[in-house]
């Protein structure tokens, strides 16, 4: 995998649904576009919760690692 340079890593291990999403964006809202995200999530959940939420706003998740029983999203702030 190639290193992918981030500005911001939130961990949202051992939080379930609707935290992770709702920090996610607490987070978003304060980057400026273009840069990128980092979030932790061990609630399966998770992966659905977020890739709907980011359907609905114009950010970008180019990046979603499964590893360990860690979900690893990578976003793109637009």
């Amino acid at each position: 995998m190639n290193k992918i340079d981030v500005n911001k890593e939130l961990d949202c291990t051992g939080l379930n649904c609707p935290l992770p999403v709702l920090k996610t964006k607490k987070i978003l809202d304060n980057m400026v576009s273009g840069e990128i995200l980092k979030m932790v999530s061990t609630d399966p959940g998770s992966k659905n919760d977020v890739t709907a939420w980011i359907s609905r706003t114009k950010n970008e998740i180019f990046s979603i690692e499964d590893f360990s029983n860690k979900l690893i999203f990578f976003i793109r702030k637009a």
